[in-house]
């Protein structure tokens, strides 16, 4: 069977149905592939944090605020897509208080709100929260359920005209003088698509389909575990406040928390270790800001890869800094109509998906304007219509897993 398309977007996490979303409300006819479910790589095997911007305020100040904005923004449109739960920068005695200082002033000079409270108060907040907690930092850091997230911006684009097809792998490209020709998908789809554009969207995949085209995209995937551990009334989400390194973050999900995380390069993003040392180091890192972490019953563990651009990587180096997207048109390739984006961060997909988007509408001449800041994402206010989409597109991914179909068994 052969279809035709203006747009086919290939990757179906939060970055992909974004993109896929923003294009159908301007008008374009999209068509979306995903080789599984909706957001089974790097969107649904994530930590879940919702980003305030905080964790790098210091480190690069337009990335920190892109972060804040975005937070707003999915806050109005995402309803039951978020969970409002604040973040905690926490100092140990063996931080760098000077770094907690710095984090602090650069929140301040970008406008994220802090507040500042000593141990006790902290201790108060969270009260098994570790005794050599000296200070720590209140930020408007939050949770996103990135399989209800990737469902109902996809819900979106087909409630105006796009096509979402999952378990459809690319399995051929036909590129003829310079253009891509046609996509051949297996799986349910069997079918070719004829796009006019395309749009590779598959995080840490996107060097292979870059390939498949003709186009280069190097890649640096790494790979991180996390952990979910038996844990009950946590309220905010946790952050070591000192340089980012492995088990940092503890992520409250109701009865249970996630902890993570860990950075180890990979080959292959489908294709790697499950190394128990990550484990335990990310378990006995979380413990020393949440000591009864150390003995919780673990619930279940996951591994999910980051989509790093390498050249991006090489330039600046190190663990834990700021990384934004990159959107790569392959027209110095010699492909006229394909673009990669790449990098970024679940909580500014919709911004990557906005600029996406804007580069397709340049090259199909649709002037219309972007629209998914202002408007509501499907069933935001709908708890169990979000988890029926998330069941349609096959969408659950472990990062949510125990949240996804709570509220509307309750």
């Amino acid at each position: 069977m052969d279809s035709r398309t203006d747009a086919l977007v290939i990757g179906g996490g939060a970055t992909g149905t974004g993109i896929a979303r923003d294009l159908a409300r301007r008008g374009v006819d999209v068509t979306l592939v995903e080789r599984d479910g909706l957001s089974s790589g790097t969107s649904g095997r994530s930590h879940g944090l919702l980003h305030s911007g905080a964790r790098y305020a210091e480190a690069d100040g337009p990335e920190a605020e892109a972060c804040l904005e975005e937070n707003r923004i999915l806050r109005r449109i995402g309803g039951a897509c978020v969970r409002e739960t604040r973040g905690l920068f926490v100092q140990l005695a063996d931080d760098e208080p000077a770094y907690f200082d710095a984090k602090r002033d650069a929140c301040e000079d970008l406008g994220i709100e802090t507040e500042v409270v000593d141990g006790d108060a902290a201790r108060e907040a969270v009260p098994d929260l570790a005794d050599d907690v000296d200070r720590a930092m209140w930020v408007p850091d939050g949770v996103v359920l990135p399989s209800r997230l990737s469902a109902a911006n996809a819900a979106d684009a087909r409630e105006h005209g796009a096509r979402i097809r999952t378990h459809a792998p690319v399995t051929d490209v036909t590129v003829e003088d310079g253009r891509v020709t046609s996509v051949a998908l297996g799986g349910d789809a069997d079918e070719t698509v004829r796009p006019t554009y395309v749009v590779n969207a598959t995080g840490p995949h996107a060097g292979r389909i870059a390939d498949m085209v003709g186009a280069t995209v190097e890649m640096r995937p790494t790979r991180g575990v996390m952990v979910s551990v038996e844990y009950d009334g946590l309220e905010p989400v946790l952050n070591r406040c000192r340089e980012p390194d492995d088990g940092d973050i503890i992520v409250p999900h109701g009865g249970e928390v996630v902890l993570g995380t860990t950075s180890v390069s990979v080959d292959d993003p489908d294709d790697y270790e499950h190394a128990e040392w990550e484990i335990t180091e990310t378990v006995r890192e979380c413990a020393a800001m949440l000591p009864p972490v150390a003995t919780a019953p673990r619930v279940r563990t996951w591994w999910g890869v980051r989509p790093l651009y390498e050249p991006e990587e090489a330039a600046r180096g190190g663990r834990g800094i700021s990384r934004g997207f990159h959107l790569l048109d392959h027209t110095d390739d010699g492909v006229a109509n394909c673009c990669s984006v790449v990098g970024g961060k679940l909580t500014t997909y919709r911004r990557m998906a906005e600029a996406t988007a804007d580069l397709v509408c340049d090259r199909l001449g649709v002037t219309a304007d972007c629209t998914t800041a202002d408007e509501r994402l499907p069933g935001a206010s709908e708890p169990a219509r979000l988890d029926a989409f998330v069941r349609e597109f096959d969408g659950q991914g472990p990062t949510d897993a125990d949240l996804v179909g709570s509220e509307s068994r309750d």
